[in-house]
């Protein structure tokens, strides 16, 4: 019975089981450097899937190269329309050798990130000793600031309006004066009469 495990980067699912190759999105490891892959599935004497026996699953497999996939020509076209555009695409790839795939009898344990230690004591050093009650004092924390959540935007703040140069000069224009048609329908009404 084989074992083997199905891995999931980039989007996309891949069965890989120890020594298998495969060609996968471009991941941001170098060449030659070794990479964990998240296993979805796992398969020996019995099938692993949740999510707590997943965690002792290791899949591990070296860089071997970066490269690009085959081009592919892409042209979109609409009859009678005169619409017709063409491109081309090529995928940035990485090719994968798996040199790793097992069951751990426990959970492994997670890296940790070291703090230069070094770095924070010339900072205490350099403090004058003028005060020696307030540097064996903890320092107190300040409460984390709590924004608003959901805050009312303000109105735009005013411009100052633009001065006026040759428009304010120019005379203000004459008032038309009213449309001759209420008199003419006076004139009409007298002689009807």
């Amino acid at each position: 019975m084989n074992t083997y495990a199905v891995i999931e980067t980039g989007g996309k699912q891949y069965r890989v089981e120890q020594g298998t190759s495969l060609l996968v999105d471009r991941l941001s490891a170098k060449e030659g450097e070794k990479v964990a892959l998240r296993a979805v599935m796992f398969r020996d004497k019995e099938v692993v899937l949740g999510a707590k026996d997943l965690e002792k699953v290791k899949v591990e497999a070296t860089v071997t190269e970066h490269l690009r996939g085959e081009k592919i020509k892409v042209f979109k076209y609409k009859p009678k329309k005169g619409y017709r555009r063409r491109a081309g695409h090529r995928s940035e790839l990485t090719k994968l050798e798996v040199t790793e795939v097992k069951l751990l009898s426990r959970k492994p344990a997670a890296a940790k990130e070291e703090k230069p230690v070094a770095a924070e004591k010339p900072a205490a050093k350099a403090e004058p000793t003028a005060k020696p009650a307030a540097a064996t004092k903890p320092a107190a924390k300040k409460a984390p600031v709590k924004k608003p959540a959901a805050k009312a935007k303000k109105p735009a703040a005013k411009k100052p309006a633009a001065k006026k140069t040759s428009a304010a000069k120019k005379p203000a224009a004459k008032a038309k004066k009213p449309a001759a048609k209420p008199a003419s329908k006076a004139k009409s009404a007298k002689k009807d009469d």
